[in-house]
């Protein structure tokens, strides 16, 4: 799992900073064990403390401007999900050098889902549209707009910057095709709904086979629920879209958006993290693979 800088400007954090800012603002954790936790995120640093609590470091001014918003509704939306998600213990203050907010969780149990050696990956779908249901159907009352907010075509320059970018690494004639084919999908009509935007493997926790936790919601917010289907492409194989889909009775329309976001996603995300993450470059990768050979099999 990496560790390391994947950001410009990005703080130096490290175990003993995290040791500091604990005993100065959380005392009554100061004798408990700090250890580097791996992880596919690029959003935070992540430091296990004790047995039961996990430290959060944002790497970005904007990934610590989503900590407000996280201690703010993460504890309003959990009670009625039916899968666990981080809930704040605490919010730290910058210090000690850091300069940003910086957060508590409890500890969740689980490893990220295996992409290609899921046991049951029909059980998986199903337990994953069970949270996407319940998330889009809470009450928008005063929510945030997502971090993924925007329709398709005001993706379109970055999109088409990214597969410039990326020419030699991927079938750009086949990716244009297939972003092309994706922003003449119609939009969405309706209210925005609550979206984790965000549902790749890294952020997904299973235990015995099942799914047990959705962490990182730093792009949590209202915006078009096709931003979750993205799940379909980036965690689940072939074979288990289509339950995936089924379960959250999905239109043609909302289907080609979600994987107009996946792709637009996996290309941004290989674009900016090729010489910094392999992880997720290799994950978005897989990810680009499968949205063109779906592009392909629909036309």
């Amino acid at each position: 799992m990496h560790t390391g800088k994947m950001h410009a400007d990005e703080p130096d954090v490290d175990t003993a900073l995290v040791h500091r800012l604990i005993a100065a603002q959380f005392p009554q954790w100061a004798g408990l064990p700090v250890e580097p936790v791996g992880s596919l995120g690029t959003s935070n640093a992540m430091y296990r403390l004790g047995e039961d609590m996990v430290v959060r470091l944002p790497r970005t001014a904007g990934a610590a401007d989503d900590v407000e918003k996280e201690h703010a509704w993460l504890p309003r939306l959990a009670p009625s999900l039916p899968i666990a998600i981080p809930v704040p213990l605490g919010k730290g203050t910058p210090a000690q050098g850091y300069p940003w907010h910086w957060s508590v969780y409890r500890w969740l149990d689980g490893e990220r889902p295996a992409i290609g050696r899921i046991a049951e990956p029909g059980l998986l779908a199903r337990d994953l549209a069970h949270f996407v249901t319940a998330l889009h159907r809470m009450d928008p009352a005063d929510g945030p707009a997502s971090y993924r907010s925007e329709h398709l075509a005001e993706r379109d320059p970055a999109t088409r910057a990214a597969i410039a970018q990326l020419r030699g690494i991927v079938d750009t004639d086949a990716a244009t095709d297939a972003w092309d084919a994706a922003l003449l999908t119609p939009a969405r009509r309706g209210p925005a709904v609550w979206i984790h935007a965000d549902l790749q493997p890294g952020n997904l926790l299973m235990l015995h086979g099942r799914l047990s936790a959705v962490i990182d919601f730093g792009c949590l917010g209202l915006g078009d629920p096709a931003v979750d289907l993205i799940a379909a492409w980036y965690v689940l194989p072939t074979e288990a879209r289509g339950i995936f889909r089924a379960a959250l009775g999905v239109d043609d329309a909302a289907w080609a958006r979600g994987r107009g976001w996946a792709l637009s996603i996996a290309l941004l995300e290989l674009s900016y993290y090729q010489d910094t993450n392999p992880v997720m470059t290799g994950i978005a990768r897989q990810v680009i693979h499968e949205v063109l050979a779906d592009h392909e099999h629909a036309a």
